[in-house]
This record gives C-alpha cells, sequence and structure tokens, in this order.
C-alpha cells in the first residue's frame, strides 16, 4: 500500500480555513488530520465540533480526527455527526480502552489510538487487532512546530512487528516533526501515514510539499 498524508489543520490559517480545506481538497494528500485539544489532557485549546462541521461542509477527504482531551467516550457520537471518518483516542485518556475502541466502531467510524512519546508500544498488546490506526506522537502533545523526537524510529519498527506478528490490519501513523528527511526514515521504519502541519502549511508551495511527501 503506498503510504498517505493527512496535512494538519491545526497548522492551517485560521481566518482562511475554506481556502486552506479547498487547496488540500486539491493536492494529493489523503486524509485531513484534524486535532481536538482541551486544555486539560494537553496544555493547549485548539477547536472542537462547530470547527470540524464547518471543514466537513467543504472537505473532499477523509477526516482523519485526533482527540488530546479527557473524557473522550462523552463525545464519540458527536464527532461523527459533525464528520469524522477516523477517531483517535489516547491511550492515556482512556482507563477501559477496549470499551471506547468498540464504541467508535459502533458509531460507524474507523477507531485509532494515540500514544505519547514516553508510552511503550507493549500497551498495545492485547487490543492491536481491534484497532484500525496507531498515532504515534513524535512529540509531546499540545503544539505545533516542535522538534522530532529521535526515538520515534524504535518505536515504528517496535509497532511493526508487533502489528505484523499479530495479524492486526491497523496502519501506523506519526504526528509530529514530519518533513522529508524523518519522513523518508519513517517510512523505511514502517509507517503508513505522515501528518504534517507546519512543514505544509508553512512552505511556500503547500501543494508541492505535499507532492514531495507522497512521492517519499
Amino acid at each position: 500500500m503506498k503510504h498517505l498524508v493527512a496535512p494538519s489543520i491545526l497548522a492551517a490559517d485560521f481566518a482562511n480555513l475554506q481556502r486552506d480545506v479547498e487547496m488540500i481538497n486539491t493536492s494529493e494528500a489523503d486524509w485531513f488530520h484534524i486535532d481536538v485539544m482541551d486544555g486539560v489532557f494537553v496544555p493547549n485549546i485548539s477547536f472542537g465540533m462547530p470547527v470540524i462541521s464547518a471543514i466537513n461542509k467543504h472537505a473532499k477527504k477523509t477526516l482523519d480526527v485526533h482527540l488530546m482531551i479527557v473524557n473522550p467516550d462523552k463525545f464519540i457520537t458527536n464527532f461523527k455527526k459533525v464528520g469524522a471518518n477516523i477517531l483517535t483516542v489516547h491511550y492515556e485518556a482512556c482507563p477501559h480502552l477496549h470499551r471506547t475502541i468498540q464504541a467508535i466502531k459502533d458509531a460507524g467510524m474507523k477507531a485509532g489510538v494515540s500514544l505519547n512519546p514516553h508510552t511503550p508500544i507493549a500497551v498495545l498488546e492485547d487490543i492491536i487487532r481491534d484497532i484500525d490506526v496507531v498515532l504515534i506522537m513524535s512529540v509531546n502533545p499540545g503544539f505545533g512546530g516542535q522538534s522530532f523526537i529521535e526515538n520515534t524510529y524504535k518505536k515504528v519498527i517496535q509497532l511493526r512487528d508487533l502489528i505484523d506478528k499479530s495479524g492486526s490490519k491497523a496502519l501506523i501513523e506519526i504526528d509530529g516533526g514530519v518533513n522529508e528527511k524523518t519522513g523518508k526514515k519513517l517510512l523505511a521504519a514502517g509507517a503508513n501515514v505522515l501528518v504534517a502541519g507546519s512543514f505544509v502549511f508553512k512552505s511556500e508551495n503547500p501543494i508541492k510539499t505535499i507532492k514531495k511527501l507522497k512521492e517519499l
């Protein structure tokens, strides 16, 4: 399978959001990556349902919604209603992760689980076959533009091994510090989906930058 590219809306120009959404529509990007932060689970606040609903009106590609919030179970059906196709929750925020994953699937979405940089891959051993996407954070969640954490490559290799041995069909998605250099090494380690925010939206030509990431 050819790898996927998911530009992160967190780095878009919020005053020209429709323009940036339409740019992604016309690019070679595969997904829209949308970060939802509550200021509690992470030290930042982003956007919620109304903004995702507005994006969904114009988006022509998969909405990959990443919840960096406490008590995500309370909002699963709400995110389905506003257009989420993939809903990713944090392992660290879900004391009953299996139940949360089932609730996401029952609502008609694909289920993702994200791991913070300090969380080992081994915590997914008993649940990996139930997950559609594993999102590895390669920066500490909460803010865009951070430096890539080098230990991520090792985690991707470990996760690829776990997925292959278990027979899981989960995709490996990486978020944080992704550019041409890190992207190439991540794909070599076994990643399937590259999330890129600042690297895309702060470039002179975002469409060309997305194309470069697709061609890695």
